[in-house]
Formats: C-alpha cells, structure tokens, sequence
C-alpha cells in the first residue's frame, strides 16, 4: 500500500488510535483515509460539474465571511473558499489527513488547519459566519452534540451547510442501493426526519461526476463500493466516463 500524507499504514494505525482517544466522536472514512489520492480524484470530478458549490455559495454566501470547512480532509475544497472568504478554517481528526490540508493551506492566503471534530471545535463561541460538512463524520441520527457545537461557533445569522447523498435520484444513488444493508430510502426518511425536526431547510442538486477518464472513474468505483458492485456497473457501463449524481443540502441558521 502507498504512503498516506506521509505516514505509512503501519505508523498511522497508532497516530489515529490517539486522535479516537482525543476525539471520540470522529469515525474513519476508509474511502478518503486509506485512499487519498483515489478520493481526490472524486472531488475533482464533482468540482468539474460544478453543481454544489454554487448551490452552496447560494445558500450561503461566505464572500468577506469566516468559514469553517468541517471535516477538510486533505484540503481539496480550501482553495475555493479561499478566493472569496476572509478566512478560512478547516478542522480535521485525521492526523494524517490534516498534514495533507496543512499543505495546501500553507499555499493559501487566510487559510488554516487545526485539529478537531464536530463535537470538540477548537473554536471560539460566535466566530465563524459558515460552517461546511461535505461527507464528513457529522452526519445524523445522533448528532445532536456535533450540531450543538457548530451552532456555538457560528454567529447569529450564520449558516451550517451539510452536503449529503441523495438516496432517491441519480446513477450514484443506484449504486448505493445495491450496496447497502439497509434499504436507502429508509436512510434518507431518518436523516430527512431529523434534520426538519431541528429547523433545518432541505435542497436538492441535481448533478453528475465528470471523470477525466474511465480509468478515474473505474478508480474511485472501487474506493465507494464493494469489487463485484463496482464490477457490474463497469460491465454494464463499458465506455462510460461519468454518471448522474443527486445531493442533498440541510442548511441550519444560527
């Protein structure tokens, strides 16, 4: 296996026993932290479309804001804020993942990297105007703590963003079915109950991932869904470079 940020497999398994202890609310993504460099070709294939960050930057415009980028992984959507924001702040568990952000941060102007989690940010109350979680651990049920913290942080007005799969539309969403255990449109009922039971508004986006090849596509296949999975859709998909992709947004304002 390649080296992560770094850090080979061997020495990160007691790095990010450490970062549990500290933050036991994280979970690890297997999807980004044993394949950075595959993940990051999905981030570059949803950026290529476009689709989110407009609709979050509708949502919730951060031009001249503090935003907090929760759970920035190894950085890859600091760069966008950074543009527009007056400063910017991602904020990840994974220590291995966090030296990849710090490196682009240091790139950036404005931009900074600190180690946390949804229930323990290292931030001061009413001090950020956003907060983004793209795929990250805060997800629902059960987030009831990861959501009292970002609402501490944010000043009055301010807005959480959550970009979320969308379980009911979209070629992505079909393949989410035929992996899951449970049935998805149940998934998607839950976490719709909870996040309308806490006020938040819901949007929709239409969208697709655009790959610069069959190869990245089949790639990043591998790194979300399991082999025999991946494996029909390819079959079945033999010269496709992309497929259609929903999301789901959950906005709640402070």
């Amino acid at each position: 296996m390649s080296a992560i940020g770094g850090t080979t497999p061997q020495r990160a398994a007691p790095t990010r026993r450490a970062a549990r202890a500290e933050f036991p609310d994280w979970r690890f993504a297997p999807n980004i932290g044993v394949h950075p460099d595959s993940y990051e070709l999905e981030n570059q294939a949803v950026d290529r479309a476009g689709h989110v960050l407009t609709a979050m930057r509708a949502i919730a415009p951060w031009r001249g804001r503090t935003v907090v980028d929760l759970g920035c992984g190894a950085g890859y959507w600091l760069g966008s804020y950074a543009r527009e924001a007056a400063r910017v702040i991602g904020v990840e568990p994974d220590p291995a993942l966090r030296a990849m952000a710090s490196q682009a941060a240091a790139a950036l102007p404005k931009t900074q990297v600190l180690a946390g989690s949804a229930e323990r940010l290292p931030l001061a109350d009413a001090s950020a105007d956003v907060v983004h979680a793209r795929f990250a651990y805060f997800f629902p049920p059960g987030a009831d703590a990861g959501l009292a913290e970002v609402l501490r942080v944010l000043r009055p007005g301010g807005r959480l963003v959550v970009v979320d799969n969308d379980y009911r539309h979209g070629e992505f969403a079909r393949l989410l079915a035929a992996a899951a255990a449970r049935p998805p449109l149940e998934t998607a009922a839950a976490v719709d109950k909870w996040w309308r039971d806490r006020g938040a508004t819901r949007h929709e986006v239409r969208s697709e991932l655009q790959f610069a090849s069959r190869a990245d596509l089949a790639t990043v296949l591998r790194i979300e869904f399991p082999a025999e999975v991946a494996r029909g859709w390819l079959r079945a998909n033999p010269t496709a470079t992309g497929l259609s992709y929903a999301f789901v947004l959950f906005a709640v304002t402070a």
